[in-house]
């Protein structure tokens, strides 16, 4: 199979009939989530009438998330796709965090199905690393993307003026300037970019080049192209035209700094972006200001969030569909 083949087979609904019984059904709209890197850091584990969704410590980016919270933000998104789900599928789920496993606990019970415009959207999510038109968004989208991002103990901001987003931006470059300038940070973002299709297929994971807006290469065109044509100067000045064609930027903020917010965070992230793609709206990540932890403490400052933890930071505007990213197949992320 191809890659645009993959990518289709990947990406669709598929029959509900037998879901309330066979829960590899709702594992596979679970795997369709986000993740940092597209490392699918997750594994789940199916009993009678409960999924738990565990850390897989195994894909762990110590460079660009040491403290693992971006991997527990993965856990929350897909938990958070696995309960439209299953509702969809007529089961009610009630997700609890198990500080045994570190992991996510779904308890279900038989209920009426419905098929929200979440759950519609969850194949057509994806995280477009593309220029946006810098089109204005209404009022009612803005309010329902923000009643998306609101969870338990996680709260989010909105920034729409150009005052803002050029104040945004600035976080964002003086992380790319860390991140750039640090070797190991270099070294783990190579070994998770797939730069052509064959190489997407035969992972099913991590970053496919042209989604980032580069061509599809041989591995070893693509790190050369990386050694020498990869610089902090010339992300900021990508990132600074992305920021500014987007028609607004989120930041998720927990109260608490602790897996349990981390989870809920990744929930909040995903209605937000199941949302916005409900509304014909693209999102992608500009994490930065959150990944450099002195800089983290320096953008609670500038959002107002005290000793509250940023956790996402996402881009929202209206632009093209961008290549889609693979995903392991289901059997494989069974425990």
């Amino acid at each position: 199979m191809n890659y645009s083949e993959q990518a289709m087979n990947t990406w669709r609904h598929l029959s509900l009939d037998n879901a309330a019984h066979d829960y590899s059904v709702l594992v596979h709209y679970a795997t369709l989530a986000a993740s940092s890197h597209n490392t699918q850091p997750w594994l789940f584990k199916l009993e009678e009438n409960r999924i738990r969704i565990l850390p897989d410590l195994s894909r762990r980016c110590p460079a660009v998330d040491p403290d693992d919270h971006h991997l527990y933000a993965s856990l929350g998104c897909a938990a958070e796709n696995l309960l439209l789900a299953a509702e969809a599928a007529g089961l009610k789920g009630r997700l609890c965090y198990d500080p045994e496993t570190s992991g996510v606990q779904i308890d279900l019970q038989e209920a009426p199905p419905y098929r929200s415009p979440l759950f519609e959207a969850i194949p057509e999510r994806q995280c477009s690393r593309v220029e946006y038109d810098g089109s204005e968004l209404t009022a009612d989208q803005l309010q329902l993307l923000e009643k998306a991002g609101q969870g338990d103990g996680v709260s989010i901001l909105l920034f729409t003026t150009d005052d803002e987003k050029e104040q945004i931006a600035r976080y964002v470059a003086e992380g790319n300037s860390a991140q750039i300038g640090d070797a190991a940070w270099i070294r783990e973002l190579k070994s998770w970019v797939r730069f052509n299709g064959r190489e997407a297929v035969a992972k099913s994971d991590g970053l496919y080049g042209p989604l980032m807006g580069n061509p599809a290469v041989p591995r070893w065109l693509g790190l050369l192209a990386m050694h020498f044509g990869f610089s902090a100067k010339k992300q900021n000045q990508k990132d600074l035209r992305l920021i500014r064609s987007s028609s607004a930027i989120a930041v998720l903020v927990s109260e608490t700094d602790d897996k349990p917010h981390w989870i809920e965070a990744g929930r909040c992230y995903e209605r937000l972006a199941l949302q916005a793609t409900a509304l014909e709206l693209k999102t992608a990540f500009i994490n930065q200001p959150v990944e450099v932890t002195p800089l983290r403490a320096e953008f609670a400052r500038f959002l107002g969030a005290g000793n509250q933890r940023p956790d996402l930071v996402v881009r929202i505007g209206r632009g093209p569909d961008a290549p889609r990213s693979l995903r392991r197949p289901v059997e494989q992320v069974i425990a």
